[in-house]
């Protein structure tokens, strides 16, 4: 197989945050060379370490050469601008300035190769207040807004396991590399980007102002100071062998419950159909459903759950997950040689492309393995530019992607390609609506419609009929891009699948996304993020070390933002191949796969060492102090993380108490989690006289990690995402005031912020679509409309003032 980004080559200058997007760029065929300095990158120590070997930093930087370059020698300096030269991308991840006073930093290497793409990630970015401020993925989780919804009410908020965020802020960094690279072939500019970690997380992983789940609809919007009570979203209840989570969102899914449940009486009521009845009345349902499943085991509750059409799933634990079949008969999970000698089940990676998994080929490279090693020759697969870009255009205009996906997956997943020109055409079924449109009672427009669908078309198609299929294969003639995320094989039962669509369009890329996949046991298993988080053993670390079934995730979507972001990374390498091919390809990416490979530390430590990885809490095992702590106030927080001696050194400094650097308990970061209790106190008695903002400013002051919980409003008004224009403001006619919205992730110097079109209501654009695109008379599409496998809107959209009464 060849892959798609073979022939590019990167260079990559990460260490530690970041290094996940050029493991990504090399499992889709781009030549990475790792650039460490003398004596190999800090990474390289990054816990958990077995046999000595970095478990992240093998996994994060597997597929990649390795050399040495000394950027404080002007040799080394030297060589890296030739590397440079013939370079396609560059990623770095360099405290700010830091390059620039060496006359390596991007300015310096784009003046001097013009053509490359330079992307530069830090915790905080390149401008704004906290620009110098050093953060790990703990502060990240606090100042993003994850924290403040994790956790049980009333309890301490709860840290999520460690690295999603790097990963996340990894695979943002690759779609923004990817879209400025794409740019450059029809320009022949490279240009600089700048990827705050933050602002990833803020926007990416699962934002508060942002497409949500279809639980959404149940949830209250003003904004409670404390943590939400997630139990109700997506419960958990014991069964014979352990646990088992149920998602009800579709009203059919409730009517397979309720009729599982014998039809009691006090549901019958048909305003249970909804969620916001159902989560009102989760007190007297819940013990319905607890008393049903107690003597059932997962599998059958699982197996009766999909013949009753009710989404249910097991939640699994780290070991489970390794032994599990579907994962082994999927390729999702693989034994792999990760280090000289060491062998463990490793994730193996995130897509697999035309039926082939792009994944682990080679295991990281020792320092500087690579140094005597040439280059690959490019021969003729560098790209040329195929097209000028005109300077108001966007870099995929031109392009045409047919969307047929659904609820947050869905949305997010075309939205990366709209919101930067290209003509999304959302194609949807009124006979079976989005679940993303489920709005709360009374509101006239879901506010994650107007979020996630914004700059796009919608087509409202019968495409179960005959005839609607034709009238979709007419557009695929006409298309570039397919993306639909139902279950597997549902393309294919309809005579949509890639092999037959490229017949029609050779060039047609199609994308093809689900929970499980396609391959393996689970494949027809009903899934949303919360059965997936369950499954892959994400849930099972997301939780109070005391408690095994008080799980705190279900106030997030995860994995479904960054699973999409994910695919359109593909779906854009997919695209970059076929400028020099012609031909398209089929993609596929499971939503567990995702899951699998961002909890891949964890994973691969408890295949070499079994029964040694459990839900660590607020604990981080490889720091102390380092945790969220109380701070003056009411219910507020904050995170700390003293990562080595030096830090510990630092924050004696901040608290006036220098001599405790020295004390023997806790002078090496092994004694001072040995003797945990002890220093967390020492920094809980001072935390406590200081308000979070006042305690982050001294520590930031003096270099230690550590950040405020910040509440979702709280986002909106942040000095730092403010100075840096974070948010913006997206208006639709059917909403009664403005919704705060991100104003993008990533900073690019050649690519404008996306615009702001309002998201369309269901089929506002069939009409023209077929008349426009598929040149049909008005004649045609009248009958196509009486006929019902042409949908327009019934009814127009009211006015924003109407609309604004109806809701008082």
């Amino acid at each position: 197989m060849t892959l798609p980004l073979t022939g590019v080559r990167v260079l990559d200058l990460t260490d530690g945050l970041g290094e996940s997007c050029g493991r990504y760029l090399a499992d889709l065929g781009a030549q990475v060379t790792k650039v460490e300095g003398p004596g190999g990158a800090r990474s390289r120590r990054a816990e958990p370490v077995v046999d000595g070997v970095s478990i992240p930093f093998a996994l994060r930087n597997a597929n990649k050469r390795g050399i040495v370059v000394d950027l404080d020698d002007p040799a080394g300096r030297d060589r890296l601008r030739q590397l440079a030269a013939e370079s396609d991308i560059l990623v770095e991840s360099h405290a700010p300035g830091l390059l620039s006073e060496r006359g390596v930093g991007t300015a310096e290497l784009s003046a001097l190769a013009p053509a490359l793409v330079c992307v530069s990630v830090t915790p905080f970015g390149q401008t704004g207040p906290y620009r110098d401020w050093v953060a790990t993925e703990q502060v990240l989780y606090a100042l993003s807004g994850v924290l403040s919804r994790s956790g049980a009410p009333g309890a301490e908020p709860l840290l999520p396991p460690a690295g999603l965020v790097e990963e996340t802020v990894g695979m943002h960094a690759a779609w923004s590399a990817l879209l400025a690279y794409y740019d450059r072939l029809r320009t022949g500019r490279g240009q600089v980007v700048d990827l705050s970690a933050f602002e990833a997380l803020v926007h990416g992983f699962d934002p508060g102002f942002g497409t949500q789940g279809s639980a959404a609809a149940g949830r209250s919007d003003d904004f409670p100071r404390g943590r939400p009570d997630a139990s109700n979203f997506y419960p958990v209840f014991p069964c014979a062998d352990g646990h088992v989570r149920i998602c009800l969102l579709a009203k059919r899914q409730w009517r397979g419950m309720f009729e599982w449940l014998g039809e009691p009486a006090e549901f019958a009521d048909p305003k249970y159909d909804t969620i916001p009845a159902r989560f009102a009345a989760a007190g007297t349902l819940h013990p319905l459903i607890e008393a049903l499943f107690a003597t059932r085991t997962r599998d059958q509750l699982v197996a009766e759950g999909a013949a009753r059409g009710v989404p249910v799933g097991g939640v699994l634990s780290l070991g489970e997950v390794l032994t599990t079949e579907h994962f082994d008969v999927s390729g999702a999970l693989a034994d792999v040689e990760i280090a000289t000698g060491v062998q463990a089940r490793v994730p193996t990676g995130y897509v697999s492309i035309d039926g082939a998994r792009a994944g682990i080929r080679t295991p990281a490279p020792e320092v500087g393995e690579h140094d005597t090693v040439p280059a690959a020759t490019r021969e003729n697969l560098t790209r040329a530019g195929f097209g000028n870009r005109q300077p108001d255009s966007r870099p995929l205009d031109g392009l045409r992607v047919l969307d047929l996906g659904v609820i947050v997956f869905g949305a997010e997943l075309s939205r990366q390609f709209a919101d930067y020109g290209a003509d999304v055409i959302k194609v949807e079924n009124a006979k079976f609506p989005d679940g993303l449109r489920q709005s709360k009672r009374g509101a006239a427009l879901a506010a994650s419609v107007a979020w996630g669908h914004r700059n796009k078309r919608s087509l409202g198609l019968d495409v179960r009929s005959p005839e609607g299929r034709d009238v979709f294969r007419r557009l695929v003639v006409e298309a570039d891009v397919v993306l639909a995320n139902f279950k597997p094989g549902t393309l294919a039962s309809m005579g949509l699948s890639y092999d037959e669509l490229a017949v029609l369009n050779p060039r047609i890329i199609v994308s093809e996304s689900s929970a499980f996949g396609s391959t393996g046991p689970w494949n027809t298993r009903l899934g949303y993020g919360p059965l997936v988080r369950a499954a892959c053993g994400v849930s099972a670390l997301w939780r109070y070390p005391e408690h095994d079934d008080l799980l705190c995730d279900g106030s997030t979507v995860y994995p479904d933002h960054i699973a999409a972001h994910v695919t359109a990374i593909a779906v854009l390498a997919a695209l970059i191949q076929r400028t020099h091919t012609g031909r398209g390809a089929a993609l596929e990416v499971a939503q567990a796969d995702t899951a699998l490979v961002q909890l891949g530390a964890q994973l691969v430590t408890e295949s070499l060492r079994p029964g040694t990885v459990s839900a660590p809490g607020n604990s981080d095992p490889f720091a102390a102090p380092a945790g969220v702590f109380a701070c003056a106030g009411d219910d507020e927080w904050c995170v700390v993380s003293v990562r080595d001696d030096d830090d510990w050194t630092r924050l004696c400094a901040v608290l006036g108490r220098p001599e405790l650097a020295d004390v023997p308990a806790f002078r090496t970061r092994a004694e001072r989690i040995r003797n945990r209790a002890d220093v967390d106190d020492v920094l809980d008695g001072w935390l406590r006289t200081q308000t979070p903002a006042q305690a982050v400013a001294a520590l930031q002051a003096a270099g230690v990690p550590a950040g405020m919980m910040l509440r979702l409003p709280e986002l909106l008004t942040d000095p730092h995402l403010a100075a840096r224009e974070a948010y913006t403001l997206t208006h639709h006619d059917l909403l009664p005031k403005a919704l705060p919205t991100a104003a993008r992730v990533a900073r690019y110097s050649g690519i404008t912020d996306p615009p702001l079109r309002q998201a369309p209501i269901a089929g506002q654009h069939s009409r023209e679509i077929c008349e426009d695109v598929l040149r049909m008379t008005a004649a045609e599409v009248d009958r196509l409309v009486a006929e019902g496998i042409l949908q327009p809107p019934a009814v127009e959209p009211a006015p924003v003032a109407e609309t604004a009464a109806a809701l008082r």
